[in-house]
C-alpha cells in the first residue's frame, strides 16, 4: 500500500490528476491549496522573525529559525493533506478517489504554465512589446520594463524550461511514492523556496533551509526531465535530442542552481539557441550562464516550441504511468 492505496490504485489516480490538469487547470475557486501554503508560510515568518526575536541574533539563529518554518510548513502539509484523504476516504472510497486525484492536480500546472506562457507570446507576436513585458513580470523575477523581444522571448523559454521540473516532473514523481499527501509537501517545499529561498541580506540565513530543501527534492526529478525533454525533442520535427543531452552534459553545471541548468540547457540545444546571459534585478546587472548553442536567433516563436517539449513531457510520462498500471492492475 501506499497511503490509502496500492500501487495500482495510485497510479491510476496520479493519471487522472495530469488529465484533470490537461483540462481544468489551475483551479480558481475552491481556493487554491498553494495560497493557503503561501499565507502559512508568511504567518509563520512573521511569528518567526518578530523583532525582539531575531534582533542581535547570530547568524546561526536565524537558520534554526528558517528550519523551524521549513520543518513547520512541510509537516502541516503534509498532516492536513493526510487528514482531509483520509476522511474522504472513511465517508467512502470513491469520494477518496476523487479528493486524491482532485489535489494532486493542484500539485502540478502544465495547462498554467502553457497559458503564462501563451499570454507572452500572443502580445509579441502581435508587436504588443509593453503587454509582453507586463506579463513576463507575472512569470520571473528579473526586471522586465525595458526587455527587448528577444530578451522577453528568452524569460519566458527559461521558465517553461525549469518549471517543467517544478510544475509538473518532481510533483507528480512524489504523488506516485505517497499520493496528495508527499506532493502537497512537495508543493510547499517549492513554494516556500519562491517565497524565502533568496539570497539577499532579508533570507540569506533565514531561506536557507527552504532553498536546500528544494533543491534536494528536486535532485532526482531535473535529472529525470533532462532524459524526457531529450526524448520529447527526438519526437518532434525541427528539434534534435541529441543535442538537447549533450548540452546538458556541456552546460547545466555552469547553472548557479543545481537543477535548473538542466531542462534549461536541455530546451536550448533541443531548439538550437542559447539560453542564459545578461538580467537586471532591481536595476542590478547579473550575468548568468550561457547554455546551449546559438545557431540560430532565439524568436517569439521559441516560446511555443518550448511549450510544446513541456505538454510532450507529460504525456510521456501519462504513458508511461499508463503503461505500469496495465501490468500491476
Amino acid at each position: 500500500m501506499i497511503g490509502f492505496y496500492s500501487l495500482s490504485e495510485i497510479l491510476l489516480l496520479t493519471a487522472a490528476a495530469i488529465a484533470i490538469d490537461w483540462i481544468v487547470g489551475d483551479p480558481k475557486w475552491p481556493t487554491h491549496p498553494v495560497i493557503w501554503i503561501g499565507r502559512l508560510i508568511r504567518l509563520l515568518e512573521g511569528k518567526l522573525r518578530a523583532k525582539e526575536q531575531l534582533q542581535g541574533r547570530s547568524p546561526a539563529a536565524i537558520k534554526a529559525s528558517g528550519v523551524c518554518l521549513t520543518v513547520l510548513t512541510l509537516l502541516a502539509s503534509f498532516g492536513i493533506m493526510w487528514l482531509i484523504i483520509a476522511a474522504a476516504d472513511w465517508i467512502h472510497p470513491w469520494l477518496g478517489n476523487a479528493a486524491s486525484a482532485w489535489f494532486i492536480s493542484t500539485t502540478i500546472a502544465v495547462k498554467g504554465l502553457g497559458q503564462a506562457a501563451m499570454l507572452v507570446y500572443r502580445p509579441l507576436v502581435s508587436g504588443n512589446l509593453a503587454d509582453a513585458r507586463k506579463y513576463v513580470g507575472y512569470i520571473v523575477g528579473r526586471d522586465t520594463d525595458r526587455l527587448s523581444e528577444e530578451e522577453a522571448s528568452r524569460a519566458t523559454v527559461e521558465t517553461v524550461a525549469e518549471n517543467t521540473v517544478d510544475a509538473f516532473v518532481s510533483p507528480i514523481l512524489f504523488a506516485l511514492i505517497g499520493g496528495a499527501p508527499l506532493a502537497m509537501l512537495y508543493r510547499a517545499a517549492n513554494t516556500l523556496d519562491s517565497m524565502v529561498g533568496y539570497r539577499n541580506e532579508k533570507y540569506a540565513d533565514f531561506g536557507w533551509c527552504s532553498a536546500r530543501t528544494d533543491d534536494v527534492l528536486n535532485y532526482i526529478p531535473a535529472r529525470i526531465t533532462g532524459l524526457l525533454l531529450s526524448l520529447s525533442a527526438l519526437l518532434q520535427r525541427g528539434m534534435s535530442g541529441t543535442r538537447a543531452w549533450r548540452s546538458i552534459r556541456q552546460f547545466a553545471r555552469l547553472h548557479p542552481s543545481p537543477n535548473s541548468g538542466i531542462p534549461e540547457s536541455a530546451v536550448a540545444g533541443a531548439l538550437g539557441i542559447e539560453l542564459g546571459g545578461l538580467n537586471y534585478y532591481f536595476g542590478q546587472p547579473s550575468e548568468r550562464a550561457r547554455m546551449g548553442w546559438p545557431l540560430r536567433k532565439l524568436e517569439a516563436a521559441d516560446i511555443l516550441h518550448a511549450t510544446r517539449l513541456l505538454y510532450l513531457t507529460s504525456i510521456l510520462i501519462m504513458a508511461g504511468v499508463l503503461i505500469v498500471w496495465y501490468f500491476v492492475h
